[in-house]
């Protein structure tokens, strides 16, 4: 550790420059990771709320989608038989519509009608009334007590609750017998949410049916998959780039610093320590660039509040942090492999 201070305070301009590229890395990828997480909350939040461990869609003869599943009330009976008194199936629909609230502008949003409490007490549980989320109370203006006009009809908002969202719009929620008035889908429902139903196989048969995971059926959002993955691809990169970059810049610094291991291998420095040296070097300045750099995200998401879907968790600040640290350690420590291979001699010659 004397020589690793040494140097940082010697080449205070070198480390700096250093810091500042990981400071920008850890920018970004936190950041990114930040933004990725807020856009799958939006687009994903309300079908990870499911209840249940199976998702029914109607077999359309291709991969289960949200937007071509339409069960019928056959199909749903079905699943209820099957389900018998120890299973549970409850019916969801789910369909894009306009809220006109009053004195102000149409607002988009999703409207998810179930029955009974199969979603909490965010499930409207009387005709005639529905259950805003968050985004939805905002966008419309609307509290509980208020009035919304949906497909030339007047409900009454019956509470605010729940910060739900389906394909990137607020959710508003219905009963059943409403959505299926409203919707511009016919239908029972949309899919129904299962437990507790044995051989689900032979059920699906006989429904004309097919079933998914609740993890599974994310992927039944045309826009999940495409936009996730092309984010997370984007954060891998960076954690990609991160690794080379500062491989690169601790690779040239210890070419540059070569007489100097030299002289200390002469002197009988081993070459464990001098790796420990230097790598310690590498981890001050990572771990003073990676907590700047997540300062600056943390300060961006306290300033821009709701103008950007982001989320500020540990998943999204600490885990890119620890991996940006871990892979910029791993660069360096494959930059400084010829420490082990280097003669003092061959060294203190090439440094003349």
């Amino acid at each position: 550790m004397f020589v690793a201070l040494r140097d940082l305070r010697a080449a205070r301009g070198r480390f700096l420059l250093i810091t500042m590229v990981v400071t920008l890395v850890a920018l970004l990828v936190s950041f990114l990771s930040g933004l990725t997480a807020g856009l799958a909350h939006q687009n994903i939040s309300a079908v990870e709320s499911f209840p249940g461990d199976t998702v029914v869609f109607a077999d359309t003869g291709a991969a289960p989608s949200f937007d071509a599943s339409t069960l019928t009330a056959e199909q749903v009976a079905a699943w209820r038989s099957a389900a018998g008194p120890s299973g549970t199936v409850d019916p969801i629909g789910i369909s894009h519509g306009r809220v006109d609230p009053s004195g102000r502008a149409p607002v988009k949003v999703a409207f998810l009608g179930t029955t009974g409490t199969a979603f909490g007490n965010r499930s409207a549980t009387e005709n005639g009334t529905v259950v805003l989320s968050t985004g939805a109370a905002k966008d419309l203006g609307a509290a509980a007590g208020d009035s919304v006009t949906i497909a030339g009809r007047t409900f009454t908002v019956a509470a605010v609750r729940g910060d739900d969202w389906y394909s990137h719009t607020p959710v508003v929620w219905t009963t059943l017998a409403d959505w299926q008035a409203m919707s511009p889908r016919s239908g029972a429902a949309t899919v129904l949410a299962v437990s507790g139903v044995p051989n689900q196989q032979a059920v699906n048969a006989e429904a004309h049916t097919q079933t998914t995971s609740v993890s599974g059926a994310l992927s039944a959002l045309s826009s999940y998959q495409a936009e996730n993955g092309s984010l997370t691809l984007m954060t891998v990169l960076l954690f990609a780039i991160s690794a080379l970059v500062i491989g690169a810049f601790f690779t040239v610094w210890t070419v540059q610093r070569m007489p100097d291991v030299a002289t200390l291998k002469a002197l009988g420095a081993a070459s464990g320590s001098l790796v420990r040296d230097a790598l310690a070097q590498a981890a001050i300045v990572l771990t003073a660039g990676v907590a700047i750099g997540l300062g600056i995200t943390v300060a961006a998401a306290a300033f821009l509040g709701d103008a950007l879907p982001f989320v500020l968790s540990p998943a999204t600040t600490l885990l890119p942090a620890a991996a940006l640290i871990v892979l910029g350690l791993f660069g360096a420590a494959f930059a400084l492999r010829f420490l082990f291979t280097t003669d003092p001699l061959t060294a203190l010659g090439a440094g003349r």
